[in-house]
């Protein structure tokens, strides 16, 4: 018995997608001229066009969302190593208090080594006193001007002696020794014609630039600052 093919059968077999049919049309499409593309295919990359959009946007994304974890991660490593920092000092605030006592006092000693400017002759009085007691003739000792410092002013001194090394070399340890700070410059040795020491050995005369210091009082950079107004007044 022979069965008749309905129109529904002819509209699904119709309705049937035909694969090779298809990849022929698209292998034929011409890119240049896109608007002669049947409908399918333009339906088709429209939706390939969509996806990678799609997918562009969501790795670009992605990478934003990365570096905004990673910078925020380093920000808190450095806020981290802040806070440790500033726990530990806390911490340690008693120490840190008593090393500043120390560097206070430290200094303070060091200041009082510094003379005043009423004891300069004072110490030039010691530093001659330490010469002669050295075995040393003293042919002068001057003052050159004052130098001023930051915090301090330097005072050079002019020292020319006669004698041989032992007495020049137990000079320099007393000068070394005195309870002021005193600096030896610029030391220029001379034998002396046809002169001996007692124990025969050569008399020499030295040339030496010593340097004293002394304490820079903060009125004197008052002083000074306020000269040049006054002279500039009385015109």
């Amino acid at each position: 018995m022979k069965l008749k093919a309905t129109k529904g059968d002819d509209v699904k077999e119709g309705a049937k997608f035909d694969l090779q049919e298809f990849m022929n049309t698209l292998n034929t499409l011409d890119p240049q001229n896109i608007g002669s593309w049947p409908l399918a295919a333009k339906v088709l990359v429209y939706i390939i066009v969509f996806i990678a959009v799609l997918v562009l946007g969501y790795v670009l994304d992605l990478s934003s969302m990365r570096e905004t974890y990673a910078s925020g991660e380093q920000a808190q490593e450095t806020l981290l190593e802040e806070f440790e920092q500033k726990v530990f000092k806390a911490n340690n605030l008693d120490v840190y208090k008593k090393q500043l006592a120390d560097m206070e006092e430290s200094f303070g000693s060091l200041l009082k080594q510094l003379p005043k400017e009423t004891e300069v002759p004072e110490l030039l009085e010691d530093v001659t006193h330490t010469g002669l007691g050295s075995g040393l003739e003293f042919d002068g000792i001057t003052l050159g001007s004052e130098s001023s410092k930051e915090f301090y002013v330097e005072q050079p001194i002019s020292i020319k002696v006669q004698g041989d090394y032992h007495a020049f070399g137990a000079f320099v340890s007393g000068i070394s020794a005195l309870p002021r700070i005193v600096t030896l410059h610029d030391f220029t040795i001379a034998p002396l014609a046809n002169k001996f020491a007692d124990s025969g050995a050569p008399v020499l005369k030295m040339e030496i630039q010593a340097r004293t210091y002394r304490y820079k009082d903060t009125t004197e950079d008052t002083a000074s600052k306020a000269a040049p107004k006054k002279a500039g007044g009385a015109k």
